[in-house]
């Protein structure tokens, strides 16, 4: 067993450049990181607050489910893309830009609403896959836990916020209003990248840093048991993750919960997220193997999964917590699963590309197979329990991608 990395909690955090990298300053680098974070799942999060206060019937909430997962598969390969031709920095900064764009579009009635998703789905897509290779190329190795960590603790602390907010604000003014919030904090994160443009314009005028060759011979992503692990567990995390985003006030609701109160318990869930998301990658990242976080993560949402079933309504808050915690550490486990297994920054967005690609094409049938098998058996219960067991298998195919191995570059089974 190589020896672990020092504990990613073990010194505050600090940007710290990697070699050849301007070094901009931590505090802004830092502060753009942030906001950018805050915004990634802010404007998915309003949907499922929303669908009671506002009336949708059970089609526009799939669809307004569907449309995110599925315009990020769809448009992973974006980010690859935007790597190569603008590199990280202006790609986030274009992407946070795109993403302004679609904040605004959601706000004009209900076309609005569609379009701008799919706009929004489009600048987080590019974002998914930028994210792991920034994180690598402008932190230290020892902070990519934490960065990780502070990536979906913001996201989640951001989706929380404007959650709890939706529904009294479309009791109070209208639904358009309540959508309007999640304006504010796209501009901020625009604004809090435009430092990072000198980063950019001082790296393609510097000379190219030396850094690790891709090994000869190495054979694409798709074909490896690496590339295809990591795509099983994060495409069944992403699955219930959207799926209970987009129908858990819904079914507490249906439950004998007030609307109020279940659009509270989606925000404890989304605080959940930011929790999970962030213990779990600065704790996974400071070991070589990541198999007992993945078996962790599993069963906690399997837990939450089985509480929603048994007490909906009287434990809603705590079932929301345990399965917000859960789906949160899984979301950031598979980004530092795709720093630490790749071996160079075209392998890390290589393995990220493939597995958000397929892994949200997957996803986006979460929402809509949910509403079926609840129209279908008139209950809940066969949903969550379809979920809970679904994420099992997605434990056993993704036990691979934690598996450490002395040296992933040779390691037989990617090869």
């Amino acid at each position: 067993m190589p020896p672990t990395d020092a504990p990613a909690t073990t010194a505050p955090v600090t940007a710290v450049p990697a070699p050849g990298t301007p070094r901009a300053s931590g505090a802004l680098l830092v502060l753009g990181f942030v906001l950018l974070s805050l915004n990634t799942r802010v404007a998915f999060g309003q949907i499922g607050p929303l669908a009671p206060v506002a009336g949708w019937g059970p089609g526009t909430v799939t669809l307004l489910a569907l449309l995110p997962p599925l315009c990020m598969g769809l448009f992973a390969p974006l980010g690859a893309l935007a790597r190569r031709r603008l590199g990280e920095e202006r790609g986030l900064f274009w992407a946070s830009v795109l993403l302004l764009v679609g904040a605004t579009l959601r706000t004009a009635g209900l076309t609005g609403l569609y379009a701008g998703t799919v706009l929004v789905a489009v600048a987080v897509a590019v974002v998914n896959v930028l994210i792991p290779v920034f994180v690598r190329a402008r932190f230290a190795p020892r902070r990519i836990g934490t960065m990780t960590g502070v990536y979906a603790l913001s996201m989640g602390a951001g989706s929380a916020v404007v959650a709890a907010l939706v529904a009294p604000v479309a009791d109070a003014w209208s639904w358009q209003a309540a959508i309007a919030i999640a304006v504010v904090p796209a501009a901020l994160a625009a604004a809090g990248l435009v430092p990072q443009l000198r980063v950019a314009r001082e790296l393609r005028a510097a000379p190219e840093p030396a850094g690790p060759a891709a090994p000869v011979g190495r054979r694409p992503v798709g074909r490896t048991a690496l590339g295809w692990s990591l795509t099983a567990f994060f495409g069944v995390q992403t699955l219930v993750f959207y799926a209970t985003l987009a129908w858990l006030p819904t079914l507490l609701v249906d439950a004998g919960v007030s609307r109020t109160a279940a659009g509270t318990d989606q925000a404890v869930l989304i605080l959940g997220l930011a929790v999970g998301g962030f213990l779990v990658p600065t704790l996974a990242a400071a070991r070589s193997d990541q198999r007992p976080h993945i078996l962790g993560v599993v069963a906690v949402c399997v837990l939450g999964l089985l509480g929603l079933v048994l007490a909906p309504a009287g434990g809603a808050p705590l079932w929301a917590a345990v399965l917000g915690i859960g789906m949160g550490g899984g979301q950031a486990l598979a980004a530092v699963l795709f720093a630490r297994r790749g071996t160079d920054p075209e392998h890390v967005a290589a393995l990220s590309t493939m597995a958000q690609t397929w892994g949200y094409l997957l996803a986006a049938t979460g929402p809509a197979l949910a509403s079926a098998l609840r129209t279908a058996s008139g209950t809940w219960t066969a949903p969550l329990l379809a979920m809970a067991g679904l994420l099992v298998a997605g434990c056993v195919l993704g036990l691979r991608a934690g598996r450490a191995v002395t040296n992933p570059r040779r390691d037989p089974s990617d090869r």
